[in-house]
């Protein structure tokens, strides 16, 4: 089950995306919102090479080789989701509109779904996941 909603979660986040690119709400010329796109991306990257060559897994499967707590994953358990959120918000904050801010509320859900049904999966496999679950934010350092 938890894997079939960390899928589900996997596709709402990337149907709010598209939703965003379609109705002209993803990206902007203004240099606010291109830096925090920009961070963003640099921060997927980040996240991507520390991880590994660990496969990606549409559906949340922990991979062998430990836990990951080095790189971006000291400080945020999820930092390519927060990545993409951070990339979809600074689109929907340029453009200010209803359809955006709606798609935005999904990709977020998206992302929490994803987040909490791999957090459980990941303590199932590492039983030290909680330790570090205690002293790391999921999304933003020192708040959430």
């Amino acid at each position: 089950m938890l894997k079939t909603l960390s899928l589900l979660g996997l596709l709402v986040m990337v149907a709010a995306l598209v939703g965003l690119y379609a109705t002209g709400n993803l990206f902007s010329s203004q240099p606010l919102v291109i830096a925090f796109q920009a961070a963003a991306g640099l921060l997927m990257i980040w996240a991507r090479v520390t991880f590994g060559r660990r496969s990606f897994h549409a559906a949340a499967n922990p991979t062998a080789g430990g836990l990951v707590t080095s790189g971006p994953y000291r400080y945020i358990r999820h930092p390519i989701y927060t990545a993409v959120c951070l990339f979809g918000w600074a689109g929907v904050a340029a453009h200010r509109s209803a359809a955006g801010v709606a798609l935005g509320v999904v990709l977020l859900a998206g992302g929490l779904m994803r987040m909490l049904s791999e957090e459980r999966l990941v303590a199932e496999r590492y039983p030290e996941y909680g330790e570090y679950a205690k002293r790391t934010k999921r999304m933003i350092p020192f708040v959430f």
